[in-house]
């Protein structure tokens, strides 16, 4: 695997803690960011001792700003501060320094011009023994694309100068790239590395704000770094990401995320994308109860026919079971949430070591002799994740961990599985999910957007395998939620798929257990589709699509942020019913008014 280089810009805090944390991730190198260094207390000869203890080296210093294309009277002053940082670098141990294109009002359009006051600065350089990369900036005054950058390297012709190419910058302008293996491999001397999401606005504004890791955005990462490997290029994979949120991040968690990305970037230019996932299906979901979210939990499985069919042999966890769906209610993990979820794979094992692998956060777990051997990860939002085969009762899987209690199976109300689990994310770990749920578990996007919640833009992702066994939608708000957003932190609700919704709409009004839903989106949903009566009559909601429809009705919020989605699927849609997501917000925010009532 190519070595690995991120910049300090890319996180958080002071100099000292970015680089405890690109060490701790693991990384072989760093980009020293001006800024940084400017701002740190440290001497540039304790930063460099500092960099040496945690195994790193220093694989640039940059960026040098607005140098070619000078007028005379300010290229002497570009000398001179070049003389400056090249003094700096040596005592930073560092030996490539980044030129960026210039910006500057009054740079002069002449390639000629550019390219001898680069090989002059290369000279300075070259008797250091140093380096020069040249970047173009795709907001440069006048070299803005990577062909006019390599144009006026070629002319200055010096040992010393070559590029620097960014994918950004690359592909913010332009999808043309392949021609870039043509260069020789030996003028390519740094690669620099930031995905992000497709936007329309100002390029400066996009590279400083929306920049993300490989494999987090829209950019085509993959085909623009194998067109670099193709020259010749044997540095590192480096990160330079400008992004408000890993700005103000936890550095250590954010550098994890960024290696994590390298490592499936990697992958993916060994094998030509992420590998085809393992994953057959959820073979349960865990939700942690306490005193008070426990009988109201309990009470509503047996309200919708699960039956409490197992407790576990030492953990204070039960099992409830209907159809294909299994639910354990853990009474030793606090408040009310999803705590874990159990992911089926025909092939467990390597799922974990693919987990592993791809950096996940390995979960020690308390086990006795004869209890199922189950690895688990976290999930970027601290949720477990297991892997298992779901093997027949008294054959040694999972179930065996569950003594039966003998309990009659209750009468079904239709539920057949669980259909897919919605995860709220923090603030901070959206971006980190998606790759999480991509790279380590192999699933696909399936569906993205953003509505407008009633206390906020909220953004969305569903997620899931090739025959939609697994599914998992992830939620975030666009930005911070204020002191008036109601205190429901990242709502989590199960969606479990009924093949008789009537039937299960039935028996949860029969036990008080369904949201109510205002009269006026039925109104509403009347002047745009003619829904069925029954949509109305039942207290649920609707969506459809050119393939089918989709019904769906929720129960009230039990704890601090659980819930239930109850789903049946007609005819082949396959959404998620996203569009009524600020209707039933609305109504959870009405239910918890009306509690805080009561109380």
């Amino acid at each position: 695997m190519a070595r690995t280089s991120i910049a300090t810009v890319c996180l958080s805090g002071t100099l000292e803690d970015r680089l405890d944390a690109a060490g701790a991730a693991g990384f072989d190198a760093v980009e020293i960011f001006e800024n940084d260094l400017i701002a740190a207390a440290s001497t540039p000869e304790q930063i460099r001792a500092r960099v040496a203890d945690l195994g790193l080296t220093i694989s640039l210093y940059q960026p040098f700003r607005d140098a070619e294309g000078a007028p005379a009277e300010r290229f002497a002053a570009v000398r001179r501060r070049m003389t400056a940082k090249l003094d700096l670098m040596a005592r930073l141990g560092a030996d490539t320094v980044l030129i960026c294109s210039s910006v500057a009002p009054d740079t002069i359009d002449d390639d000629d011009l550019a390219a001898e006051q680069l090989r002059t600065l290369a000279e300075l350089a070259d008797d250091r023994g140093m380096r020069i990369a040249y970047e173009a900036l795709a907001w440069g005054r006048h070299v803005s694309t990577w062909q006019r950058s390599w144009e006026i390297v070629r002319r200055a012709g010096h040992p010393a100068l070559g590029l620097c190419l960014d994918s950004f910058h690359v592909l913010s302008r332009t999808d043309q790239y392949a021609d870039i293996a043509g260069i020789p491999g030996d003028r390519v001397f740094f690669l620099q590395l930031a995905d992000a999401p497709r936007l329309s606005m100002d390029v400066l504004q996009w590279s400083r704000h929306h920049r993300l890791f490989p494999l987090q955005g829209s950019l085509d990462l993959v085909g623009f770094t194998k067109a670099v490997l193709a020259t010749g290029y044997r540095g590192p994979l480096s990160l330079e990401v400008f992004n408000d949120v890993f700005r103000q991040a936890d550095p250590h968690r954010t550098a994890v995320d960024a290696r994590r990305s390298l490592t499936a970037l990697q992958d993916c230019l060994d094998g030509g994308g992420f590998p085809a996932s393992s994953l057959t299906g959820l073979a349960f979901t865990e939700l942690g109860v306490d005193a008070d979210s426990g009988p109201q939990m309990e009470a509503l499985l047996g309200a919708l026919g699960f039956t409490h069919s197992g407790q576990h042999r030492s953990k204070p966890v039960q099992l409830w079971e209907q159809g294909d769906a299994r639910i354990l209610l853990n009474s030793g993990v606090g408040e009310a949430a999803i705590s874990a979820f159990a992911l089926e794979s025909s092939d467990p094992e390597a799922a974990a070591r693919r987990a592993a692998h791809l950096h996940a956060r390995p979960l020690p777990r308390r086990r006795r002799q004869r209890e199922a051997d189950l690895t688990a990860v976290a999930a970027p939002d601290g949720t477990a994740v297991f892997f298992c085969r779901t093997e027949p009762v008294g054959e040694h899987g999972w179930l065996d961990d569950f003594l039966p209690t003998g309990e009659p199976r209750a009468l079904s109300t239709g539920i057949t599985a669980i259909d897919h689990l919605s995860l709220a994310q923090p603030f901070d770990r959206y971006d980190e999910a998606a790759l999480f749920y991509r790279a380590v578990l192999g699933l696909t996007d399936d569906e993205a957007g953003e509505f407008a919640a009633p206390f906020g833009l909220v953004r969305t992702l569903a997620i899931r395998n090739a025959d939609r066994s697994v599914r998992v939608a992830l939620s975030v708000p666009v930005l911070r939620r204020g002191d008036w957003a109601p205190a429901i932190p990242h709502p989590q609700h199960i969606t479990l798929a009924t093949d008789d919704l009537p039937r299960t709409a039935a028996a949860l009004a029969a036990a008080g257990m369904i949201l109510p839903i205002p009269a006026n989106y039925y109104d509403d949903l009347d002047a745009r589709i003619s829904a069925p009566a029954a949509v109305r009559r039942l207290g649920v909601m609707y969506d459809e699509d050119e393939h089918g429809s989709y019904w769906q009705l929720f129960t009230p919020v039990i704890g601090s942020r659980v819930f239930v989605e109850v789903v049946q699927r007609v005819g082949d849609y396959r959404g998620y019913g996203f569009a009524n997501d600020p209707v039933r917000m609305a109504a959870h925010r009405q239910q918890r008014l009306r509690e805080e009532i009561k109380d």
